[in-house]
């Protein structure tokens, strides 16, 4: 008997189940709490008369809290009653979400806006910490198309390439270190791959940088090549720091070309490009999709 390989197995079967266990944990977690939040509601009266409620909150909480602890004071109580009034469908996407993140979600009344967070919680798998930088970075205000309605997606919800484009995209630089060349560019956006691909949209990956590509034997290297799984296609980036010529879209679309004919799948959509310019001492992501240009803006941190 190899006893590595069986305790490895018994190890695993382990892990498994306390991650079985920890999404049931959770999703019953937040079941409860959606629960305490709607008896609140209807025990002050309905919807409309909760607002008043607190002094009852006030005197039950002092109860809870001496026999069950500070989980259930006032301020938890009020929250399990927000929680209920922001989802009176049910207690939302359990699986996916924590209380901790619907914690930081409760302060935000629009709905269109909250529900945005929420979907990029599940989309991305935000942890907490990540949740606060996105809504700190104004992720939903930086939207290019806002719909009138967002619902909580679902895994049969088509995928737009303007759900989740943001404008500007944030560049975060080390302290005293500034973009001087196209080459810096690059580095950069490399080495902050996650963050600048979620910025673009969801579902990027990145193929490789300074691909090679050959036509009547010459070759050409595209900057950066991506492909999106959600929008079944390959980007193709090209960097230049300078305006935008009109050779340059000719450049990207020469490539898009050689990119539908070299490497496309007959399953694939058509190839899409991104030349990130320079214009004013601010930097401009131009997507090419067929003859349509949209242009976003970049923010630059330290």
């Amino acid at each position: 008997m190899n006893y590595y390989t069986e305790i490895e197995l018994f190890i695993k079967k382990n892990e498994v189940s306390k991650k079985v266990r920890i999404l049931e944990e959770n999703q019953s977690t937040l079941e409860n709490y959606w629960n305490i939040g709607r008896l609140l509601v209807e025990a002050q009266g309905g919807k409309e008369r909760a607002k008043y409620g607190n002094g009852l909150i006030k005197e039950w909480s002092m109860k809870y809290t001496e026999r069950y602890g500070k989980g259930y004071d006032a301020t938890n109580l009020k929250r399990f009653r927000q929680f209920f009034q922001c989802f009176q469908k049910g207690a939302p996407v359990g699986h996916q979400l924590t209380w901790s993140h619907i914690r930081e979600l409760l302060p935000i009344q629009d709905e269109n806006k909250r529900n945005f967070y929420i979907n990029i919680c599940i989309t991305k798998n935000l942890s907490k910490r990540e949740l606060i930088q996105e809504i700190k970075n104004n992720a939903y205000e930086r939207l290019i198309k806002k719909p009138d309605k967002i619902e909580i997606i679902t895994p049969s919800k088509r995928f737009s390439l303007l759900d989740t484009m943001q404008n500007p995209i944030i560049i975060e630089l080390e302290k005293n270190k500034a973009i001087t060349s196209e080459r810096d560019l690059e580095i950069t956006i490399l080495v902050k791959l996650q963050m600048f691909f979620s910025q673009l949209g969801e579902g990027f990956a990145l193929i490789d940088n300074q691909y090679k590509i050959s036509y009547n034997n010459k070759n050409y290297y595209i900057d950066i090549l991506l492909f999106n799984y959600k929008l079944n296609c390959f980007f193709a980036v090209e960097l230049k720091l300078r305006e935008l010529r009109k050779e340059d879209k000719a450049q990207i679309e020469f490539y898009m070309k050689l990119i539908d004919e070299q490497l496309k799948e007959p399953m694939h959509n058509k190839t899409i490009g991104i030349i990130i310019s320079k214009k004013q001492e601010q930097l401009i992501a131009n997507f090419i999709r067929s003859e349509n240009i949209i242009p976003l803006t970049y923010k630059i941190k330290q």
